[in-house]
């Protein structure tokens, strides 16, 4: 059960270290305390996601977008299914488990509950502000079941539902005025760019050209010009449980798709409908639907699964839509003589086949930063290791000095024994006991002990226990010293706070030179006397009276009597208070010692919370680490233990070596620890941003960041010295590398394969002037750069295009599969379609 509830705890602390990352990761993405500048795009956007399986990527898209674009909040989302909201989120939360974890921070945030819209017979829409979702009421469509007329019944069903429309028209109107709400964030409301985003499986997108021209008449009514692009999603490596269906209704969207991007395409159906049910008809004249067309695979172009899977498409989709639609700054415009500007008409023509056929096109992403969230965690590991080794750290006490920390000096100890005996002087007040009549002559020959019984029968030993052992009894009851060794100490630490649980836990310890074990030594010490004490007692009762030195009286017996009485007080009763004193002193040690042991126990769980604590600094940052690019993640814990060892000495240096256990900073971390690591982490991290992440080490530009920590391990004179040409050519090459195109074509089919490059980094950063003129002389593809006021890392975006469909894999993987189904009596398209597609090629 501990181990369990272990395990939790530092899952929980995880979580709130990931979210710390992220959110210094996020900070720089916003400018932060980097300065990195966000582009902007310069006409409105709109995103319409169609169908159910594409839904997780509205987040990743929404949040890329909104970190990425300066007015990112202004663009607007769509997406257009058939499934309910909680099925919806069970499913996104299944897929978006697989995704990197960049786009996590902003998962789902887009969906909100449908409470109180649309009802469902005619559609129901959700939104956010950004993010509406349009449910199609296709109830009686079992879209997430293959069925041999699937995607048929959902064209059927759609064109045979006056509500579908209507419900679609009255979303897209809603979302039309929205757009317009945000124009201030544009620098011109004349075009608005349409991104609509499928995937090739999803049973909706048979309605596609339905759904894009409904849209782009709606806006039509706002803008001067919709332009609308096509990013198709292909999944190569899901298909396990479902491969064949799949990749057969993949292929038939395709086959549609190719006949939608014809020249000779044309569209009409009566999609408007008024609030009075009228419908009125909406045509696409003689052209391709989309301007251009992307497809994107979860496999890149040598046939390697992305990780992430196809949801890492949404930075592709991002990047490629601000390729198209970013505001020109004039810095930038006038850049470097490299920096060609993307042209679209250019690159169309360009990936143009033939007279009567369009080419598609694809894209390859990587980018290289600054390992932001590793930083993040690093930094904080090594500022909380520091700490804690100062929490670590022995004064230079003595073993006196040590007792006196817990009260256990001799003085100490003395005055609680002191306040429990009697004041008074109890042994002279039982000189007023009465006597038997004895004569002293009858006294003489015997002991102490029986001259005291013959004096006093049991009177002496019960004044005795009445009046001195039960009145220290019950003082010892009324003055509990339960918990005073712990009070003692916290008082002492007010003191001294320098000594903390570190040192309570060594102390309370059994180790040599410990308090514990000091104490025992003073226990045992305590032992001997007592029982030294006891001998002496026992050797004094049996003493005769004839041989006890006390004055004598001639002729005078009571006289006699009475100075023996004195006698025997001083010899016997003065000896048994100070016995007492001793067991009192000694009970009063090992309550101690029991006090001590539960102390250890009790420092000992603290410090062991700390210890955990380290760990999971320690391991997350590893982690995060780990998960980062081999190359640009090297060195990390190394370079930041250097950097932040650097900055706390400069701190200590200006505001003094306490300045960490202020009460504005950590503070007690002693008494923070008490109240579990959630708590001590919190503060930790809040220190650790406020004091450290904003420092101007952590500021440097991404490229001499990375070179500084490639040579942090290199001694003075190494031949291995990375220089920053060598620095640049890897991460050249890193970028080209990682770009792969993401779509599997066969090459010796592709005729006309045209590329462009594009290189998005700092306008003053001396990597994007290498790249810009990299293999200026050799390349044959087209090389622009974008720049932006950014530090913190460089992106490369790869196109190409002049690819037929038939020349992708999964086109011909499919192809099996598709006639197969067919065969079978499975109708893939709608029936006023199937007879107007083009053969298979």
């Amino acid at each position: 059960m501990a181990a369990g509830m272990e395990f939790s705890s530092n899952n929980a602390l995880k979580r709130n270290l990931e979210k710390y990352a992220a959110q210094y990761a996020t900070e720089q993405e916003r400018q932060g305390s980097l300065g990195d500048g966000r582009s902007s795009i310069h006409y409105p956007a709109l995103f319409l996601f169609v169908g159910d399986q594409v839904a997780p990527a509205v987040s990743a898209v929404q949040e890329i977008n909104r970190l990425k674009w300066d007015n990112g909040e202004g663009v607007v989302y769509v997406q257009i299914g058939t499934e309910n909201q909680e099925d919806a989120r069970h499913r996104d939360r299944d897929t978006m488990g697989t995704k990197n974890d960049h786009y996590s921070a902003g998962a789902h945030s887009g969906y909100a509950r449908a409470d109180g819209l649309d009802d469902a017979r005619s559609g129901s829409a959700s939104d956010d502000g950004q993010v509406t979702r349009h449910v199609l009421p296709l109830s009686t469509i079992q879209t997430d079941r293959p069925s041999k007329t699937l995607r048929k019944d959902v064209h059927r069903s759609f064109h045979d539902s006056d509500q579908a429309l209507f419900g679609l028209n009255r979303t897209l109107r809603r979302v039309s005025n929205r757009i317009a709400e945000y124009g201030r964030l544009y620098s011109s409301f004349d075009r608005i760019y349409v991104t609509v985003v499928t995937r090739a499986d999803d049973p909706l997108n048979v309605l596609l050209p339905e759904l894009t021209k409904l849209t782009e008449t709606i806006l039509a009514q706002s803008f001067k010009s919709v332009q609308t692009d096509l990013h198709v999603l292909v999944s190569e490596m899901e298909q396990v449980d479902s491969f064949g269906y799949a990749s057969a209704a993949g292929l038939a969207f395709l086959r549609e798709l190719d006949y939608m991007q014809g020249l000779d395409y044309t569209f009409s159906g009566n999609l408007l409908v008024t609030e009075d049910g009228i419908s009125i008809p909406v045509v696409h004249p003689t052209s391709p639907l989309f301007d251009l067309v992307y497809i994107l695979s979860d496999k890149n172009e040598r046939g390697t699964g992305v990780p992430g899977g196809w949801i890492e498409n949404a930075e592709i989709i991002c990047r490629i839509c601000l390729l198209k639609n970013r505001k020109q700054d004039a810095d930038s415009s006038g850049s470097s003589t490299g920096a060609n500007t993307y042209n679209n008409t250019s690159f169309k023509n360009n990936i143009r086949t033939n007279s009567d056929q369009l080419g598609y096109a694809s894209a390859g992403f990587a980018e290289i930063r600054r390992p932001n969230k590793p930083i993040a965690l690093a930094v904080l590991y090594h500022l909380y290791r520091y700490l804690l080794e100062r929490m670590r750290q022995e004064p230079e006490w003595s073993i006196k000095d040590k007792l006196a920390f817990f009260g256990l000096d001799g003085a100490s100890v003395e005055r609680k024994v002191e306040g429990i005996l009697p004041d008074e002087d109890l042994v002279s007040g039982m000189s007023g006991i009465m006597t038997h009549n004895v004569s002293f002559t009858d006294l003489k020959p015997l002991s102490l002990r029986e001259a005291e019984r013959a004096l006093f029968g049991q009177g002496a030993e019960a004044y005795f226990r009445d009046n001195v052992v039960r009145l220290a009894e019950e003082r010892v009851r009324q003055g509990s010293t339960e918990g005073s060794l712990r009070r003692q100490a916290e008082q002492s630490r007010t003191e001294h706070p320098e000594v903390g649980y570190f040192q309570w836990a060594a102390w309370s310890d059994n180790g040599f030179g410990s308090v514990r074990e000091a104490l025992l030594g003073l226990i045992r010490d305590k032992s001997v006397q007592l029982e030294s004490a006891r001998a002496l007692l026992e050797q004094r009762q049996q003493e005769r009276v004839e041989d006890q030195s006390f004055k004598r009286a001639l002729f005078r017996d009571k006289q006699n009597v009475r100075n023996l009485i004195d006698c025997l007080l001083e010899r016997v009763y003065v000896p048994k208070v100070e016995l007492l004193r001793l067991e009192n002193e000694l009970q009063l040690l090992r309550v101690y010692d029991t006090e001590m042991e539960q102390l250890h126990t009790f420092s000992r769980s603290v410090t062991e919370t700390l210890a955990t604590l380290e760990r999971v600094l320690r391991e997350t940052a590893v982690e995060s680490i780990a998960a980062a690019d081999e190359y640009i993640g090297q060195n990390v814990m190394e370079y930041y233990g250097k950097v932040t060892e650097a900055l706390i000495a400069d701190l200590e240096a200006k505001r003094g070596r306490d300045v960490w256990f202020e009460d504005r900073h950590m503070g007690d971390m002693n008494r923070l620890a008490t109240e579990g690591n959630e708590r001590l982490l919190q503060r930790l991290m809040e220190v650790c941003h406020v004091m450290l992440l904003t420092a101007e080490p952590l500021r440097v530009p991404f490229e001499e960041e990375l070179l500084l920590r490639a040579n942090v391990t290199i001694t003075y004179g190494d031949k291995n010295v990375l220089t920053r040409d060598d620095l640049f050519r890897r991460l050249y090459r890193t970028l080209e590398e990682q770009a792969v195109v993401r779509v599997r074509v066969f090459d010796y089919t592709q005729e006309h394969r045209y590329e462009e490059k594009y290189f998005f980094g700092d306008h003053h950063s001396a990597f994007m002037d290498y790249a810009a003129y990299a293999e200026e002389t050799s390349r044959i593809y087209k090389l622009g750069v974008v720049y932006e006021e950014r530090s913190s890392g460089v992106e490369k975006l790869n196109l190409m295009g002049g690819f037929h469909l038939e020349d992708l894999m999964v086109y011909r993987n499919g192809r099996v599969y598709y006639d197969s189904y067919t065969e079978n009596g499975y109708e893939l398209h709608p029936s006023d379609l199937a007879e107007k597609l083009s053969p298979m090629r």
